[in-house]
C-alpha cells in the first residue's frame, strides 16, 4: 500500500511498499476517526419506531432510495402495524401500497413470507439474533445487520454498494463478495464501532465519494487514501459535487 505526502494538488503516491497489517488497522482507525468529526450525526436514514418497521423498511430498499422507502412506509404501517395484520395481508392491496419502490411484487412475496414467519415462528417479534433473522424470507446478512444494530444495538457491519466501493477505494480489503468484505473489515474496525462505521461510510459514499465522480479535492480522508485522484483534486471542481443529503 502506498503512503502519501502533500503535492501541489494534494497527496501523491511516496511509496509503493507493500502496507502492514499494523500500518492498515492504524489507517483503517484514523480514517474511521477522521470519518466521525466528519460526520457526528450518521445514522440509519431509514424511518422506523420499532424493529418490526425497520426490518420492513430495508426489505423495501432493495433497489431504491431510502427516501422513497421513507415516503411510502406511512400508510404501508398504517394499514399493517404489525406482522399478524401484514401476514394477512391481501397480495394486491399489499403490492399496491408498496409499488412506488419498485419490483414491488417480489417485495410484496417477501413481506408476506417474513410476517408469516414472525407470527408463526417468533410469536409476532422480530428475532434478535444473526440465525434466525436470516431464515426470515427476502432476509440477507445485509438486512439483519442493518435490524441487530439499528433496532437491537447489537454490533453489524452493513455491506450495502457504497460500503463496499468504499473499503475497496481504502485499500481496506480487496475482497468483492459481501461476508468476506465484512470479516476483513471486522478484523481492523473495533467491534463496538461496527453499526456507526457503517452509517459513516454510506454517508460520505451518498455525499462525495461517489462511484463514478468522487469528489478527491475536497475529502477530508485524501492523505489517508491510496484512490486520491480517482475523482477531481481540484478543490473548485470538487466541492460541486458533494451533496448535502441522500441521493440514494
Amino acid at each position: 500500500m502506498a503512503t502519501t505526502e502533500a503535492g501541489p494538488k494534494g497527496p501523491r503516491p511516496r511509496s509503493k511498499a507493500p502496507e502492514s497489517k499494523l500500518a492498515l488497522v492504524r489507517r483503517a482507525r484514523r480514517m474511521n476517526r477522521v470519518l466521525a468529526e466528519t460526520y457526528p450525526d450518521a445514522h440509519c436514514e431509514l424511518d422506523f419506531q420499532s424493529p418490526f418497521q425497520l426490518l420492513v423498511a430495508t426489505v423495501l430498499s432493495a433497489q431504491t432510495t431510502d427516501v422513497r422507502v421513507n415516503l411510502t412506509t406511512p400508510a404501508l404501517f398504517a394499514k399493517y402495524p404489525d406482522a399478524a395484520e401484514m401476514a394477512a395481508a391481501n397480495p394486491e392491496e399489499l403490492e399496491t401500497l408498496i409499488k412506488p419502490t419498485g419490483f414491488y411484487r417480489n417485495k410484496a412475496k417477501s413481506l408476506l413470507g417474513l410476517a408469516t414467519a414472525l407470527r408463526d415462528q417468533f410469536g409476532g417479534e422480530v428475532p434478535r439474533s444473526m440465525d434466525e433473522l436470516v431464515t426470515l424470507p427476502g432476509v440477507g446478512r445485509k438486512t439483519a445487520n442493518v435490524v441487530l444494530g439499528n433496532a437491537f444495538d447489537v454490533p453489524g457491519i452493513t455491506v450495502d454498494t457504497h460500503f463496499g466501493r468504499l473499503v475497496r477505494r481504502f485499500g481496506w480489503t480487496a475482497e468483492t463478495d459481501p461476508v468476506k468484505v465484512e470479516h476483513e473489515v471486522g478484523e481492523l474496525i473495533p467491534r463496538k464501532d461496527w453499526t456507526i462505521l457503517s452509517h459513516r461510510l454510506i454517508w460520505h459514499g451518498r455525499r462525495m465519494c461517489h462511484s463514478r465522480r468522487p469528489a478527491c479535492g475536497v475529502c477530508p480522508l485524501a492523505r489517508l487514501c491510496p484512490s486520491f485522484g480517482e475523482g477531481p483534486v481540484d478543490e473548485e471542481t470538487a466541492r460541486k459535487l458533494v451533496k448535502n443529503g441522500p441521493p440514494n
